[in-house]
């Protein structure tokens, strides 16, 4: 894999680049005028991370769409609750201010930012991802993003990004030391509207989620542990989850309520 930036980069941005080479022991290069296209072929294993001054993007040479950071829906749901309107997981998982959340399957972060939000500036959402270069990429947005709402962006920035297994971090945590666990597995069954979730297929963890991690999860919680799938999934049964429709989606929530 090869890390480079933008042809005429700032000072910072080539600090960014050279840093990110060396935690993910790829081949940083000067960019000069080789393109994207170039630079893919010339990497090695078809991989290749530009650094920009806005934002980083990952291109895979299997893939038509590079991957980066964007809030996306979240940052939709996100300006509901702000106006007061609900959003289903943070209803069904009881999140409120000041709540400890342990998201252990990252992605984009996108439901880390809601979690991240509804617990306020005296919660904690830990985001676990166990594929480096989205930890990467979405640690290095979620610092740098900007978007019109200053308490959105500080939302950003206040979840921690971590780099490896969900089992050994929740094996990691004392007994009723958090209140919220959630996964959030790649779909056994995709959704085939979701077209944003389609350049992280190439590169996400697509292992199914173990009865042994809802467990570790059930041990750690106070309150709630939660999973969202197609709502046609049969991971609902196989783990112990209550099946909870959401209204006019093919997505489902399973919940599993800490002490009923």
């Amino acid at each position: 894999m090869i890390v480079t930036t933008a042809p005429k980069p700032s000072d910072r941005a080539a600090a960014q680049a050279e840093r990110l080479a060396l935690e993910l022991s790829a081949k940083p290069m000067l960019r000069r005028n080789l393109s994207v296209r170039k630079l893919v072929q010339m990497s090695g294993d078809g991989r290749l991370i530009v650094v920009t001054e806005n934002e980083v993007r990952y291109y895979e040479e299997q893939s038509d769409s590079p991957l980066y950071f964007h809030p996306s829906m979240a940052f939709v749901r996100v300006k509901r609750l702000r106006k007061g309107e609900s959003d289903p997981l943070i209803a069904l998982s009881g999140c409120q201010a000041g709540d400890h959340v342990v998201d252990c399957t990252a992605g984009f972060a996108s439901d880390s930012l809601v979690f991240s939000y509804a617990a306020g500036e005296s919660g904690r959402v830990d985001a676990i991802e166990s594929e480096a270069v989205i930890c990467a990429i979405v640690r290095e947005g979620l610092a740098a993003y900007r978007s019109t709402l200053e308490d959105v962006d500080a939302a950003m920035r206040r979840i921690r990004m971590i780099y490896g297994n969900h089992m050994d971090y929740l094996k990691s945590l004392p007994d009723r030391s958090v209140d919220i666990v959630y996964f959030d597995p790649m779909f056994r069954q995709p959704v085939h509207e979701s077209s944003s979730m389609e350049p992280l297929r190439t590169v996400a963890n697509m292992n199914e989620l173990s009865e042994q991690s809802v467990a570790e999860a059930v041990r750690v919680a106070r309150k709630t542990v939660l999973m969202k799938e197609h709502q046609a999934s049969g991971e609902f049964a196989r783990l112990g989850f209550e099946r909870r429709h959401v209204n006019t989606s093919k997505i489902a929530y399973g919940v599993i309520q800490i002490g009923k």
